[in-house]
Parts: C-alpha cells; sequence; structure tokens
C-alpha cells in the first residue's frame, strides 16, 4: 500500500485566544479527491496553511508526501500544487507568461518549460486566450488560470482552498469539470468547501470538521446513510405548524432540523406511522452536516 500523501496527527493552532486548529488528526490516501467540509471558521483554511507551513503548528506531527513539517517544507512544496482562496495573480503578466514564471520558480527543467506550459494551458481550456492579460481575463477564467498555475509542475499533490468561492453557479460548474477532470487522472487532491454540492459531487472522501477538528469522516453516501438515514419527511405549513413538528420532533427524539420553509425530519424510514404529513425525499449531505453539527452551512 502507498503511505498516505497527508499524515496529521494532534495539530493545534492558535491565535491568541483563539484556537482554529484542535488536535486535528486527519489522513489522505493518496490519489483521492478529499473534501474537508466544514462552515467558515471551521479550520479548513488553517489546515492548508499548516499544510503549505504559511503557519506553523503550535503541537502535534505534520507529515506531506513523506515530509515532515516544518523542518522539510521547501521539499514538500516543490512537489505539491496550491490553489489559494484569493486571487493573487500578476493582471499585468499574460496566462503563458504566469505560467512561464511559475514554471522557472519550480525548477521545470528548461527544455521542459514551453510543454509544460502548453499543458497546463490545455487543462485549464484557456489556450485560446494564452497571450491575454490577467486584467482582461473573466473571473472564471482566473480562477483557471489559478489551478493552471497549480498544476504547472506536475505536482504529486493539490491543495485547492475554496476553489469556487464568491463565483457563479456557471463558473463554479466549469471549476467543477476541471477537478473532475484532475481525480479521473488520479491527481490527488484536498478541497476545502463549505459548499455541501461541491463535497458530493467532487470528493471520494469528505471529512466534516467543525470547531477546528474532524467529526466525522467516509463517502458522502456513508455519511448520509450513518447520520441521516435513508428519508427524510419534510412538512411544510404557518409557522405554528411548524413550531409544533419541531416541538414534537424534540419530544420523540427525532432528528429534526428547519430546511427553509420546511421542517425537515431525519430517517423518515424509521419513524412508522407516527411521521408527520409531508414531502419524502432521500436524505442528503447536507442533512447528515447539520445532524453532525447542528449548523446550517450559509
Amino acid at each position: 500500500m502507498q503511505p498516505p500523501a497527508i499524515a496529521i496527527r494532534g495539530a493545534r493552532k492558535r491565535y491568541g485566544e483563539i484556537t482554529a486548529v484542535d488536535g486535528l488528526d486527519l489522513e489522505v490516501p493518496a490519489g483521492v479527491c478529499f473534501g474537508l467540509l466544514g462552515p467558515n471558521g471551521a479550520g479548513k483554511s488553517t489546515t492548508m496553511r499548516l499544510l503549505t507551513a504559511q503557519s506553523l503548528a503550535d503541537d502535534g506531527e505534520i507529515n506531506v508526501l513523506g515530509y515532515r513539517l516544518p523542518a522539510e517544507s521547501k521539499q514538500a512544496r516543490m512537489q505539491m500544487g496550491v490553489v489559494p482562496q484569493l486571487d493573487n495573480l500578476d493582471i499585468e503578466l499574460t496566462c503563458r507568461q504566469v505560467l512561464s514564471v511559475f514554471a522557472r520558480l519550480y525548477r521545470v527543467a528548461r527544455h521542459e518549460r514551453h510543454a509544460a506550459v502548453a499543458r497546463a494551458l490545455a487543462i485549464a481550456n484557456l489556450a485560446p486566450r494564452a497571450d491575454t492579460r490577467v486584467s482582461d481575463l473573466s473571473g472564471g477564467m482566473r480562477r483557471r488560470l489559478l489551478v493552471a498555475r497549480g498544476l504547472i509542475h506536475h505536482p504529486r499533490l493539490v491543495l485547492l482552498d475554496e476553489p469556487t468561492v464568491g463565483l457563479d453557479p456557471q463558473i463554479r460548474q466549469e471549476l467543477w469539470s476541471l477537478i473532475d477532470s484532475l481525480r479521473s487522472e488520479g491527481v490527488t487532491m484536498l478541497m476545502s468547501t463549505h459548499y455541501i454540492e461541491e463535497a458530493e459531487r467532487l470528493a471520494d472522501v469528505v471529512a466534516v470538521m467543525s470547531a477546528g477538528r474532524v467529526i466525522a469522516q467516509g463517502t458522502p453516501a456513508e455519511l448520509v446513510r450513518a447520520h441521516a438515514g435513508e428519508r427524510v419527511v419534510e412538512v411544510y405549513g404557518t409557522p405554528e405548524r411548524l413550531a409544533q413538528v419541531t416541538e414534537l420532533a424534540s419530544r420523540r427524539g427525532w432528528s429534526s432540523r428547519r430546511s427553509g420553509p420546511a421542517v425537515a425530519i431525519m430517517r423518515a424510514e424509521s419513524l412508522g406511522e407516527e411521521v408527520p404529513d409531508g414531502t419524502v425525499r432521500p436524505a442528503n449531505l447536507e442533512d447528515a452536516f447539520v445532524a453532525l453539527t447542528g449548523e446550517e452551512i450559509e
């Protein structure tokens, strides 16, 4: 068996009185797309910074691609691609120039740089825009260029920190297609996100984070079955009716949550004839997340 691409044991990171990562244990197998799912403030971005040694853990052990951090962080970074949450592209350069600069920074051999840039442009579907300045690119193109930049040196591991945050749905779909193609090629990816659908669609394995630690882990389907069951009943009605249903669920010990204009009751398949009238649907990862954390993802 291959060793894990990432192994974190008991990591803690504090900023003054705030503990951003609190005894985190995490293992990412090689060759999978691994999703870190959680609301803002769960510790996802701090975890990413620990893995790139931009922040140093106060406690615990971190190994990336067989290298121990922070002592061997330079060696790990040379084999790692990073797609940051914030756009930090040089807007005066063209796409080709951005990629050429990073090919040199990552020590791609001189005779291989032209091919590496062409491959990265093709992966991101930016070949027609190779000589367009970054300032003239759309938001989706810029985000694709960030991904291409992170792939310029054929990394063994790619870190994607909230890769589609702030993008409109159409552009998000474009990025999803790109990430999905990388997954199909067997690239190991660690992707932090607070979009339920993103984790459900792209990740082979999902770790749910809350308050700086992993509270559940498994495939999306496993998490749904374990924490939300097979079916959910959504009860609609007046505020008074919804309050009654919420009180009934609490009295009966049913797992429930407010779902827009309805109250959703999990594990409807096990409630028998007591279940209130409503719309029955398959349980999903959002149901499991709320059941685990008590939080809605915004």
